[in-house]
């Protein structure tokens, strides 16, 4: 059974593909339109399909549009319900429930000779769902389901046993933590529906002051659900203007007041769950879901054994999940998500063909990991792309920026770099068999960089630069059997620094979409004071390209 997932009616539109329950690809649309998040969340932009990325994961395949057997299209626009009558007072909403009732026949007229009879709607909550459980490889798994908004609830509790759902709650809107925390990020000054991960990173440089007050406003009730209604925020603190240098203060004291209520009332939801069902495994999928912060404290404070989160937890997800779920659906079992580097890949040859149209002297050294790590080992910065791209939003050693973790001013150089404020932290990997010396208070392995761990005080002065200021560092732990150039490369820089740790941040620059292909790789290694790059098997030298003639 070949399935296309499609997300595409709020935001980060993606495909993803599933051939008899097996994962084949998926991609989001902005890597290959350069528009960060492919579009924004309003209704005037409902209409815009992933065009590129189901191009892509259809060729990825060898499949034309007619071979498909279902699309899964994830909102079901006979779940919703009028905006007035949720709370949400948006006079165009209706525009969503209108494009997404004629889905099918947009989808015909992009994908030429697809019937679009084989168009299934997928309730919104039900592909995030699916996106986890069916996605972690486990026959039975709770699942935990929060982000802004989808036809008429923001949340959805769960139970899948053998390929099918058992809702135990959701919770209708306006009552929603996604939008509660969107509304704060819009007050900081931040963009809202993309930058709530920066309110994370802030929320470490202040105090909970605030937080008995949001006690009584955002509260579970007790029977899977709870009351979540954006304040007045000004009340705590003034509308922050952002100018990329001033923060902290009373902000940083709402922001770390809202992530530490955001995290205890997830708790009771995640321990309401077990309470119904005992299992032993808890599945994350929403946007809410890509706060690290937040699913570590579920990992520590709840029954769960378990706790595996969705790396495209955000609505690029529900492609996949919509996908996985029509598979199930049709009783066909469903194999887990392999890994996160589903995107486009290319072969060495392609690679070096693309160094060649460019012009650009590069060289393949078979000892491609000395090399680098020696960079590294003197404070070099590599911009890093091998294998397949990454679905999801976190950088995993596919399209990367790697750096010396024990150089201090290394964080401030990355920031740079990359046009960010420097109250954000950048994130460790790490050889999977030296994480537990390194690293504490989280689940390991952790290859998706989807929690927080602490670093333990001796290593914390040896690896200053990813070190965040609450002690904490995202990680990201490196099979080197399954990214064996990566793994070979943080074995060089450990021989010689005695760390089998690198930074690692996202290869791109702020306000634009990770690397996709070559070409976006060059870009940015000709625009930024990058060292090295790194193209597979190909090495280029900054001294090399532009002490070169032409």
């Amino acid at each position: 059974m070949r399935v296309l997932g499609v997300n595409a009616l709020f935001h980060d539109p993606s495909a993803a593909l599933v051939i008899d329950g097996t994962v084949v690809a998926a991609a989001e649309e902005e890597r290959f339109s350069r528009r960060k998040h492919g579009k924004r969340p309003v209704p005037f932009a409902a209409w815009e399909l992933p065009e590129q990325a189901m191009r892509w994961c259809l060729q990825h395949a060898g499949l034309r549009p007619q071979d498909l057997d279902a699309v899964g299209y994830s909102f079901d626009p006979a779940l919703a319900k009028p905006a007035d009558e949720m709370g949400l007072f948006d006079p165009w909403d209706h525009l969503r429930v209108t494009y997404a009732q004629q889905a099918p026949q947009f989808l015909a007229t992009a994908l030429p000779g697809l019937d679009p009879q084989r168009v299934r709607f997928v309730p919104h909550h039900v592909a995030h769902a699916a996106s986890a459980a069916l996605a972690c490889g486990d026959r039975a798994a709770g699942v935990l389901v929060l982000d802004g908004r989808g036809e008429r609830a923001s949340h959805l509790a769960g139970h899948y046993t053998d390929g099918r759902l058992t809702v135990l709650a959701s919770q209708e809107l306006p009552h929603s933590l996604g939008l509660l925390y969107e509304s704060l990020t819009e007050h900081l000054g931040f963009l809202r529906s993309s930058d709530e991960y920066k309110v994370m990173a802030l929320a470490s440089y202040g105090r909970p002051r605030f937080l008995d007050e949001l006690r009584t406003l955002v509260r579970a009730t007790g029977d899977g659900g709870f009351r979540a209604e954006p304040p007045d925020w000004s009340r705590w603190a003034p509308r922050r203007v952002d100018d990329g240098r001033t923060w902290g203060g009373a902000h940083a004291d709402l922001a770390c007041s809202v992530q530490t209520r955001l995290e205890e009332v997830l708790v009771d939801l995640a321990r309401w769950i077990h309470e119904q069902t005992g299992g032993r495994l808890l599945t994350l999928a929403g946007g809410t879901a890509l706060n690290c912060v937040a699913n570590s404290r579920i990992w520590r404070d709840t029954p769960f054994d378990d706790v595996w989160v969705q790396p495209a937890a955000g609505d690029a997800g529900t492609a996949l999940g919509a996908a996985l779920q029509l598979t199930a659906d049709e009783g066909l079992s469903v194999a887990g998500m392999p890994s996160a580097a589903l995107g486009p890949g290319f072969d060495d040859e392609e690679l070096a063909a693309h160094l060649r149209t460019a012009r650009v002297p590069f060289e393949t050294p078979a000892t491609l990991a000395d090399d680098v790590a020696e960079i590294l080992a003197g404070n070099g910065i590599i911009a890093w792309f091998d294998g397949r791209s990454e679905f999801g939003p976190r950088a995993l050693g596919q399209r990367s920026l790697l750096a010396h973790p024990g150089v201090t001013s290394n964080l401030e150089r990355l920031n740079d770099i990359k046009g960010r404020e420097q109250f954000r932290p950048v994130a460790p990997m790490v050889l999977e068999r030296f994480a537990d010396e390194i690293f504490t208070g989280g689940p390991m392995p952790s290859p998706y960089m989807l929690f927080v761990h602490r670093v333990r005080p001796e290593w914390a002065a040896r690896i200053p630069a990813v070190v965040h200021v609450d002690g904490t560092a995202r990680i990201q732990t490196v099979d080197p059997a399954r990214q064996p150039r990566l793994g070979a490369t943080i074995e060089a820089f450990r021989s010689r620094t005695g760390l089998p740790v690198l930074v690692n941040t996202s290869l791109n620059t702020a306000g634009r979409p990770m690397v996709n292909d070559p070409r976006d790789a060059l870009e940015l290694f000709g625009s930024t004071p990058v060292d090295a790059l790194v193209l597979g098997p190909h090495l280029v030298r900054r001294a090399g390209l532009f002490g070169a003639s032409a």
